[in-house]
């Protein structure tokens, strides 16, 4: 069996008449649970069923999602959204943990080409003055920028700015990182 939960982990085109086999081997041989535990790989319950979605990505997006999934051996791409989906997942309990007086850096890349994307985050960073001890603009390529800002105040203040700063269309990204005043 672990055999098989290789091949059905890790199947490639070439593999597809093995993959099928084997897949017709589990559903005769194991109950439900049990083939649920060899196909994942981890004991899921029964309102963990896979969901399909459909989602829009830029075609450079999705050829750079691509190179990294093939650089680190993902068999699909959805294996490596489901990955990408539990890294942002475990980012955001993290960033929910931040709280009490803190000392930190913003850090945002964006595309300064997006209509209305400067004047939306000027505006912004105006409204949190009070925690924005310093920034630091730079300009990465024609197009993208890199913004670092400094702030110090409260946990929850320092996450709402970051997080509306992520909600713009044009923002690449969005990294917070804090360190307890605190001792």
């Amino acid at each position: 069996m672990t055999i098989g939960l290789i091949i059905a982990s890790r199947w490639t085109k070439p593999y597809q008449y093995y993959h099928v086999q084997l897949r017709q081997y589990i559903f005769k041989t194991l109950n439900t649970y049990q083939q649920r535990t060899l196909i994942t790989g981890v004991t899921m319950t029964m309102d963990d069923d896979l969901s399909r979605i459909g989602i829009s990505l830029p075609k450079n997006l999705l050829d750079r999602f691509d190179e990294i999934l093939n650089y680190r051996g993902y068999s699909s791409r959805s294996e490596g959204i489901r990955d990408a989906i539990r890294t942002y997942i475990t980012y955001y309990k993290w960033m929910a943990d931040v709280k009490g007086e803190r000392e930190g850096v913003i850090t945002m890349v964006y595309d300064h080409e997006q209509r209305n994307l400067l004047s939306s985050i000027m505006d912004v960073e105006h409204e949190y003055h009070e925690i924005i001890k310093a920034s630091l603009h730079s300009h990465v390529t024609h197009d993208r920028c890199l913004e670092v800002i400094l702030v110090h105040g409260d946990g929850s203040q320092l996450k709402a700015l970051a997080e509306k700063l992520m909600a713009h269309k044009g923002v690449e990204s969005v990294k917070l990182t804090t360190i307890s005043i605190e001792d």
